[in-house]
């Protein structure tokens, strides 16, 4: 089972990546995993990678790709994957497919959490977080029994600036811009499978799950089990 899980910021990809890889018994593979691994470790790639960092800029795509490379050459993926934040766009998708490719291990499935644009702005900006333990609070779906204070300990909540509403909205023009391509992209390989990712946490995981065992795997012709 080797699957990409795309979707717009808020549309539950980190939660959903940890299920679906928990349940096929394949590594969570994250670019934000990735990055921390290898600046945790010193390699050349990770101090390449804090240099922008720490600029505040974005990773290069070749610093980013060759991250990926080498982490889809550890014996751990050879049964499988589930890459959660890469690739973000066409580009990154055609060197990826390259790679899989040399490795002879091709995707089997690109999995879109399908979500509207106003729910994600709605799940974001209502979020409230504790300033004291950082525990994550919601206006509509987890609020806390008093207006502004968390019930864990009594600190003061907050909206962060990643949780605005215009920063939200300008994510996901980016994302529109950047990465919503690789859908496209992915469809026209006949390995796209979209899923309704509103709803309850587990209905959405089994949605997801449902979707990848009906799906035939175009590389092995196998069923996911």
């Amino acid at each position: 089972m080797r699957v990409v899980l795309v979707g717009p910021p808020g549309a539950g990809k980190g939660t959903q990546a940890q299920f679906i890889a928990s349940h096929f018994a394949v590594p969570k593979i994250s670019t934000g995993d990735i990055f921390r691994a290898n600046v945790s470790a010193g390699t050349e790639l990770g101090r390449a990678a804090q240099t922008y960092m720490d600029a505040g800029d974005l990773v290069p795509d070749e610093v980013t790709i060759a991250m990926v490379r080498q982490r889809l050459a550890e014996p751990d993926v050879t049964e499988g994957f589930l890459l959660d934040g890469f690739p973000r766009n066409v580009a990154q998708a055609e060197v990826l497919g390259q790679l899989l490719a040399e490795l002879g291990t091709p995707l089997d499935a690109v999995l879109e959490l399908v979500v509207d644009h106003d729910e994600v702005v709605r799940r974001l900006s209502g979020r409230r977080t504790c300033r004291v333990c950082q525990h994550v609070w919601h206006l509509d779906y987890d609020p806390p029994a008093h207006a502004g204070v968390c019930d864990q300990c009594g600190g003061e909540l907050y909206l962060r600036p990643d949780d605005a509403e215009a920063t939200v909205r300008h994510r996901l023009e980016v994302y529109d811009a950047q990465t919503a391509p690789i859908v496209e992209y992915y469809a026209a390989h006949g390995i796209l499978i979209g899923i309704d990712a509103t709803g309850p946490v587990e209905e959405v995981t089994d949605r997801a799950i449902g979707g990848l065992r009906r799906f035939a795997q175009p590389s092995t012709g196998r069923q996911p089990s």
